[in-house]
């Protein structure tokens, strides 16, 4: 092997820092790399460190590999493998024609690859798609690669005999900052990884809570849903503990120090860390077969009496480095001496390996590579490497010092055009390129990590430590003396940084800040009336002036306060303000400017996500039927529109082109919109729900699926239903083949159907792939057509083969009911997703588990890949769309909306009352008279029903977790839940209490009319007819009866004392949404229908038949009710209007425009004078009966309810709609 050719080479090692990143993306060690290409592990550790470079054979040989693997990026094989070849030294070698042949080549992910070279004298290939020689599962992204690792050869082997042989179970590595703890932990855990059955590395640095770090490692050792982990801190404890009696594992925790008290000699941990303590103990008494390894600078109290009375627990203490590693460092950054003074050199800073290459590199650049005049200069000798930090620090240019701590705000990663667009005042380029190159140089930052050919920087630990500190301070002390150059300079935490990135930043630079402020004035009250006071001096300055000023003012007063209501930041230059979930009611912004402000999002639960073809357009649909649309990667909200008025549930699809946006709706209507203008182009219809479409891959076809038992075919141009395929029952899903050929359905029963479509012939079924035994919701081919992956509510994904119909894996890990499923378009990864909350992410190849991902907090309904496969759209029930770097598993962009659907509303018997619940969770509770609100809280999931006890003492809610909770209405508490324990996935979906308040009837999913005796609070009947969702239940005024109606299209009668079914009323062709009986109980009505087709029926109560079909009802009806006198019945409709219709005649005599969106649930007062209504825009409306007046509007504050945007500048029309939709307003001038 040749020696690479200078030492400049050695410096940058661009090869060796490819080298690490490929072989990490293939989940090998360096000892099974180096099997698998047919060398020793040590060559491989010369190939990473830059010692050597491999000969063009090996070469070959790794991008064979690498290419089987697919560890390049997806279409860059050809360039990335350029590179590469480049980068170790060989650009005159590389066969271009052997490269394209293999890129050609039609294998398949398992195939072999027979290299060029010995292809001719052999039939076996060189590379054999073998496993590594261990089968340890690697999750190890975090560590930092370790290029230029010197000496420590006796320690490594000290660890290793405590790792290994012994088995100890816990081990620290001790010792100052820089002294190399990182790397030689690091470098130890490549080479025992065959000794465990996993290895986990996580970093401190960002000190995460011991909370989430326990559930972040749980993930990995014991991949389960997040609603599935204890929510306790001890069982989680537990359950780590029982995963380390099972396997043998390897948990590397990195930087300890960061959750330990600084200053304090005897190790103890920061206040809100002090559970980290408990975990270190418990890990080290408890028996195990595990192994827990730790860096840090100092041994954690906790274990350091436990060192000497148990074998099992060990420490290292790092001393300097030895003379013979310094020497090499010396000789590669070309710093020459004689033995005597490199030995001096070496005394003078105590052997740390990062002092001294900071100092090898200022001898480089002063002296000429000459140790003895810099011994001459009598130069201040460091007492700690922090000192020599601050001296460095203070030699560097201003922008050197602006990029450092530009990198410890961004904590992660970033390339120089990145960083170049941070600065203010603005910097040129190449000025920026050469101060990142210089502070390489001097070893203040690191290489990030590389994908081939990126150029990223990053810091240290303890640099990243030092210069956090110094930001801090130094913020610190410019709030308290009116200072400005850092507070305008830097962004103390950045609206746009990736999720995990912006909480560090809260942790690590906001909130200490504020510490130090606070240790200042004492007072909070203080503290605050300082910040007010800098933001008023910024209000007059020029906009370029202010920077990240005023942003970082906000910041600090949104930690300080816990709000930023009544707050005046008018006409101010805000610049990346991170402004959601953050409440400003009564707030002002007018005549302020913005720039890359983040704001709560206006949609309620998220039901369809889709991306375009090439990433152009993200897209959500939501509950209330409203579609939005972004551009930029989901950064900038191009179109916000009410598309229909029902829930957009996975019928969302863009066109290939891009040009197309299809919707469909439980209202039954298919919509085709021009993305650019946001126009209606053609509207087609469906008799029932729409659940899912699809676009063909030419976007000539779309494809639409209901619960009609139809699959219709559309022409894209005009709108024209060209095929209507017949099915037997509801189907929930349809995908197309990548070719166009193939259309697959998936049904309510759990069948999937492949049809084969031709121009000229009707769809022919040619292949029934049975195995799911419940509703299939959830379909997806394979980029290359020839698998179909299927997710269903039986908990389960599976992977099929087309052309044969064999199930290839079932893929078993979620815990409830699976909605949705999403293939890559590289087709390594299929993501599932559903009611447990979480995201589960299997290799396409194998079927097994790679990541589940946690973050939602309800069911997740629908999933989008990104173009690039690396990202992950999702969104679901709790108003949140997410965004996942598929790789790390973390969520990097939540998009928060703000739930304020309202499902249902009640009278308290005097009157004077009003319950009302939705999808936020809550039931609140208004005095009318006033509308003072009072919000319990309890259920986890939506609450769709409530209902008074008729002596007004309780109340009733019904909720989708499985739970009607009953309410003490004179504390508010919750005096006990009622559960069906026989289905934990059962909902409620509606409660009426009889008249005598002895029963309690409830309407739930799938599981019949549930009846609850009162007074032993035990279940008394349930009532079954065949499963389906039961939305609204009804008592007779006598109590004798009972009425039901739902999503198959009847009401039903049942026998109030024993649940006997004993009519049953047909008709409706929609979902029954509402039941209602006549004051003397002789007629019922019901409401309901599907689409434009609304229906209000009257029965004869006794005999079933059907009395009177209501006219003008052009939508579904959700909600009606009786007047007490029975003369009038009063109806509200899907598009928000309330009707009075006379019962007699059947004409509606009166219609006001009551909610925005749909109307859920309407109730007159007990003395006949009032009706009250509530919907989807979240208010309760009250009105005179009589009259149709309105009376009074009672709704919780929104987020900016009263946020003044009077002239705000820098936000687009869809945003500022946004903020109206949430309660903002904006003064009108009238013209003189």
């Amino acid at each position: 092997m040749k020696r690479l050719p200078s030492h400049q080479q050695q410096r940058e090692n661009a090869f060796g820092r490819s080298c690490v990143a490929l072989r990490k993306k293939m989940g090998l060690t360096q000892r099974a790399l180096g099997e698998l290409l047919g060398i020793s592990e040590q060559a491989i550790q010369h190939w990473e460190r830059g010692v050597h470079a491999p000969s063009p054979e090996h070469l070959e040989r790794l991008l064979a590999l690498c290419l089987q693997h697919h560890a390049f990026a997806p279409l860059r094989e050809y360039a990335e493998a350029q590179q590469l070849w480049r980068a170790a030294g060989k650009p005159a070698d590389f066969d271009a024609s052997w490269m394209r042949a293999q890129l050609t080549a039609p294998f398949a992910p398992s195939a072999l690859v027979v290299l060029k070279r010995e292809a001719a004298h052999s039939a076996e290939p060189l590379v054999k798609q073998e496993p590594p020689s261990t089968s340890s599962h690697l999750d190890w992204d975090d560590a930092l690669d370790v290029h230029d690792f010197y000496g420590r050869e006796a320690e490594r082997l000290q660890l290793e005999q405590w790792v290994v042989q012994e088995r100890c179970q816990v081990v620290s590595v001790l010792g100052m900052g820089g002294i190399g703890k990182s790397a030689l932990a690091v470098t130890l855990m490549h080479q025992v990884a065959p000794a465990f059955q996993s290895v986990v590395f996580r970093s401190l640095r960002d000190a995460p809570p011991c909370q989430d770090l326990l559930a972040d490692c749980l993930q990995v050792l014991s991949p389960q849903p997040l609603s599935a982990l204890p929510g306790s801190l001890e069982r989680r404890m537990d359950l780590l503990l029982e995963c380390f009696q099972a396997q043998r594992y390897l948990l590397v925790l990195d930087n300890l120090e960061s959750l330990l008290q600084a200053r304090n000699p005897e190790g103890r941990f920061r206040a809100g860390y002090e559970d980290y303590a408990v975990l270190l103990r418990r890990v080290a008494e408890s028996s195990h077969q595990s192994c827990l390894l730790l860096t840090s600078r100092e041994s954690p109290a906790e274990l350091g009496s436990l060192e000497s009375r148990r074998a099992s627990v060990r420490a290292l203490r790092l001393a300097e480095l030895e003379q013979e590693a310094c020497e090499q460092l010396f000789e590669e950054r070309d710093v020459v001496g004689t033995t005597h003074d490199q030995l001096r050199l070496v005394q003078l800073y105590v052997g740390n390996p990062l002092a001294l290459k900071i100092v090898a590199e200022a001898i480089t650049e002063l002296f000429g590579g000459e140790i003895a005049p810099f011994l001459q200069q009598e130069t201040v000798i460091f007492s700690t490497i922090r000192d020599l930090l601050a001296e460095q620090f203070a030699r560097l240019s201003v922008l050197e010092q602006a990029l450092l701590t530009w990198l410890a705000v961004v904590r992660e990663p970033l390339g120089a055009a990145e960083l170049q667009a941070m600065l203010v005042p603005p910097v040129a380029a190449v000025q920026v390129s050469e101060a990142l190159e210089a502070l390489h140089r001097r070893s203040l930052v690191e290489r990030g990590k590389p994908g081939v050919g990126q150029a990223t920087f990053t810091l240290q630990s303890v640099v990243l430590e030092y210069v956090t500190e110094v930001l801090v301070e130094r913020v610190s002390e410019q709030v308290q003396h009116t200072g400005w150059e850092h507070l305008l300079s830097y962004a103390l935490e950045q609206a746009g940084a990736k999720a995990y990135v912006r909480q560090a930043q809260e942790r690590q630079i906001v909130a200490p800040v504020l510490v130090r402020l606070r240790a200042v004035y004492r007072q909070k009250e203080a503290v605050e009336e300082q910040l007010l006071g800098l933001l008023s001096q910024l209000r007059p300055w020029e906009q370029e002036a202010v920077g990240y000023g005023p942003t970082n003012l906000i910041s600090l007063l949104r930690e300080l306060r816990g709000h930023l209501r009544r707050l005046d930041l008018s006409r101010l230059a805000i610049r990346g303000a991170y402004l959601q979930g953050v409440e400003m009611q009564d707030a002002t912004l007018s005549e302020a400017t913005l720039r890359d402000a983040v704001f709560t999002e206006a949609f309620n639960a998220i039901w369809a996500v889709a991306i375009s073809a090439r990433g152009t357009f993200w897209a959500a649909g939501s509950s209330r039927g409203e579609v939005r649309v972004w551009r930029e990667g989901g950064h900038t909200l191009h179109l916000a529109w009410q598309a229909h008025a029902d829930t957009v549930e996975r019928a969302l699809a863009f066109s290939p082109d891009e040009r197309l946006l299809a919707t469909g709706s439980w209202d039954g209507t298919i919509k085709l919109w021009d993305l650019e203008r946001g126009a209606l182009l053609w509207t087609g219809w469906h008799t029932d729900v729409v659940k899912n479409l699809a676009f063909a891959p030419d976007g000539q076809i779309l494809a639409s699926c209901g619960e009609d038992a139809t699959i219709r075919l559309w022409d894209a141009q005009s709108g024209t239903n060209v095929e209507t395929i017949a099915a037997q029952g509801a189907v929930f899903s349809v995908a197309w083949s990548s070719d166009g050929t193939q259309l697959a359905s998936g049904y309510f029963d759990g069948r999937i159907q492949i049809w084969e479509l031709q121009a000229t012939q009707p769809a022919t079924c040619v292949q029934t792939l049975s195995g799911h035994t419940h509703w299939v919701l959830g379909l997806a081919f394979a980029p290359d057509g020839t698998q179909l992956a299927s997710a269903s509510w039986d908990r389960t994904v599976r992977l099929w083969d087309v052309e044969s119909g064999r199930c290839l894996h079932t893929l078993e890990g979620h815990t409830e009911r699976v909605h949705t499923v999403a293939w890559s378009p590289d087709g390594r990864t299929v993501a599932s997703a559903g009611f447990d909350t979480t995201i589960w992410l299997w290799g396409a190849e194998t079927g097994s588990s790679r990541a589940v991902l946690q973050g939602h907090s309800a069911p997740v309904y629908s999933l989008a890949f990104a173009p690039d496969s690396h990202r992950l759209l999702s969104g679901g029930e709790d108003s949140t769309l997410r965004v996942w770097d598929v790789a790390r598993g973390q969520c990097v962009r939540l998009m928060q909306g703000h739930a304020f659907r309202l499902y249902d509303v009640a009278w308290s018997p005097d009157g004077t009352r009003l319950a009302s619940a939705g999808s936020d969770r809550l039931v609140t509770v208004w005095e009318v008279a006033h509308g003072m609100p009072r919000v319990l809280r309890g259920h986890s999931l939506t609450v769709e029903g409530v209902g008074w006890s008729p002596d007004g003492k309780t109340l009733a809610s019904g909720g989708w977790d499985n739970a009607i909770r009953l309410w003490d209405q004179a504390t508010g508490t919750c005096v006990q839940v009622l559960q069906d324990d026989d289905h934990p996935d059962n909902t409620f979906h509606a409660v009426a209490w009889s008249p005598d308040g002895r029963l309690l009837a409830s309407g739930s999913y799938l599981q019949g009319v549930q009846v609850w005796d009162m007074t032993a609070r035990t279940q008394h009947w349930v009532g079954h007819t065949h499963p389906t969702v039961l939305r609204r239940v009804a008592w007779s005024p006598d109590g004798t009866r009972l009425a039901s109606g739902g999503d198959d299209s009847s009401v039903s009668l049942w026998d109030a004392s024993d649940g006997t079914l004993f009519q049953t009323l047909e008709g409706h062709r929609g979902t029954v949404a509402s039941v209602v009986w006549s004051p003397d109980g002789a007629r019922l009505a019901s409401g309901g229908g599907s689409g434009s087709n609304g229906e209000v029926f009257l029965w004869d109560a006794h005999i079933g038949e059907r009395l009177r079909t209501f006219a003008d009802a052009p939508c579904s009806v959700l909600a009606l009710d009786w007047s007490p006198c029975g003369n009038l019945l009063v109806g509200g409709d899907s598009n928000g209007r309330l009707r009075w219709w006379g019962v007699q005649s059947g004409d509606c005599v009166r219609m006001r425009e009551a909610h925005q969106g749909a109307i859920q649930s309407i109730k007159i007062s007990p003395d006949g004078r009032q009706l009250a209504s509530c919907g989807d825009d979240g208010a309760v409306k009250v009105w005179d009966l009589e009259s149709g007046e309105l009376l009074r509007t009672l709704r919780r504050d929104r987020p900016y309810e009263r946020l003044n945007i009077t002239e705000v500048k820098g936000l687009t029309e869809a945003q500022k709609a946004t903020l109206r939709a949430l309660g903002a307003i904006e003064e009108v001038t009238l013209p003189l």
